[in-house]
């Protein structure tokens, strides 16, 4: 499976595979906590494999979640995924 294009893509493909609900309204911590668990839990590729997994057994909810997570990304304090971005780094050599 091939990586993230981009620390931004593994970081979405972190909150894809969390536990975070769109019901929970994120706050930046609560994105940066469950971007950190994810990775954890699954690892980069891990995380992927999930959401490639999501796509193909439930295609239109999938779409719908991927869009929610990008505004999410885009929304959130570029200070708080860089902070994040900085551990993922680690866990992707």
């Amino acid at each position: 499976m091939a990586r993230p294009t981009s620390m931004i893509d593994a970081q979405c493909d972190a909150l894809f595979a969390s536990r975070l609900r769109r019901s929970d309204a994120p706050t930046a911590e609560a994105i940066a906590e469950a971007i950190r668990w994810a990775v954890q839990q699954f690892g980069t590729q891990g995380c992927a494999a999930h959401m490639a997994q999501e796509f193909g057994d439930h295609p239109e909810e999938a779409a719908e979640r991927m869009r929610w997570i990008r505004r999410l990304a885009a929304e959130s304090s570029s200070y708080r995924l860089e902070r994040v971005g900085q551990h993922q780094e680690r866990a992707l050599t």
